[in-house]
């Protein structure tokens, strides 16, 4: 039984590494979005930040050096990954549902490193493991699980309340989205259950990591512990197929959408693109596009078509 899990594990995480990396690699080969250009970008200098500009605001502006101010940026996306600042600002009451489990999900991450380095020290260094390091390092890891476990759960639950009885929501709510809330709450009451029921003498966390680290067949998980764990790691290996990898898209939407204002210089990297989408030829039914897959991009910017002949 614990070699199935040691393998299910292992074959889950590398899904899920393989899986994050070709969906970001996809995003980054898309062609150019449509730039937002709404101003302050993070990573402008602090005075324009201020009041809302941009190196644009300068007299030939193309022909100077731009300065990447990497800490503003820097700021911006700290606040926004730790505490969903813009949820915050335009859906507040969205916000507490959301936050709860996002903020779950961080602490049950943090312990899972935590876990990790106990299991690491109790295999290299367990001097320090029986030490007062190893027993608060045993209650912070506990207390960071613990709180993830339940927080993570009651934010699940509260998302998915909030999709079944909002009427603002209906239209963005797929039965998908309601089975990947169930599969969170379900995977988060079996680890809570699994472990808090587990009987005496079973493993506690950190001889499963070691049991996993180490490969140790002998190790005997409980049944309901042991399925939480393997519907866990399901979970994790899930997860990029889903809208819920939105965490590598978000990266791409601040990046590449409503940051980028880079210049398109004259021969440079971006007009050779630019250059190259004009040549598509698109087949959008749109009545401002009246895309056949026979006129190419430049065609239908060219054109005004509300002066063309109706089909």
């Amino acid at each position: 039984m614990a070699g199935v899990l040691y393998v299910c594990f292992y074959a889950c995480g590398l899904v899920f590494v393989v899986a994050c990396v070709v969906k970001a690699v996809s995003y980054a080969k898309l062609p150019i979005h449509l730039r937002w250009e709404l101003y302050p970008v993070p990573h402008e200098e602090p005075d324009r930040v201020r009041h809302g500009g941009s190196y644009f605001e300068e007299s030939d502006w193309w022909t100077k050096s731009v300065r990447f101010n990497f800490l503003g940026e820097l700021k911006y996306m700290a606040a926004e990954i730790a505490f969903l600042k813009a949820l915050w600002e335009f859906k507040r009451s969205l916000w507490y549902r959301s936050y709860a489990f996002h903020l779950g999900l961080y602490l049950i991450i943090s312990t899972a490193a935590l876990v990790l380095l106990a299991a690491l020290l109790g295999l290299f260094a367990p001097g320090i493991l029986a030490g007062a390091a190893g027993l608060y390092l045993h209650w912070i890891y506990t207390v960071t699980g613990s709180a993830g476990v339940i927080l993570s759960f009651l934010g699940a639950a509260a998302l998915l309340q909030r999709r079944l009885t909002d009427p603002e929501l209906k239209n963005y709510t797929t039965p998908g989205d309601l089975f990947n809330l169930l599969f969170f709450m379900l995977v988060l009451l079996l680890l809570a259950a699994g472990y808090a029921l587990r009987p005496a003498g079973a493993p506690g966390v950190v001889a499963m990591a070691q049991g996993m680290l180490t490969f140790d067949l002998s190790l005997r998980i409980p049944g309901l512990l042991f399925t939480g764990l393997l519907l866990g790691a399901i979970l994790t290996a899930y997860i990029p197929f889903t809208h819920m990898s939105h965490f590598i898209a978000k990266y791409f939407t601040y990046h590449s959408i409503r940051w980028n204002d880079e210049p398109n210089v004259r021969g440079g990297k971006m007009e050779a693109k630019l250059a190259e989408y004009l040549t598509y030829r698109p087949r959008w039914a749109a009545s401002h596009i009246r895309g056949d897959g026979v006129k190419t991009w430049a065609d239908v910017a060219t054109t005004n078509p509300a002066q063309e002949p109706q089909p």
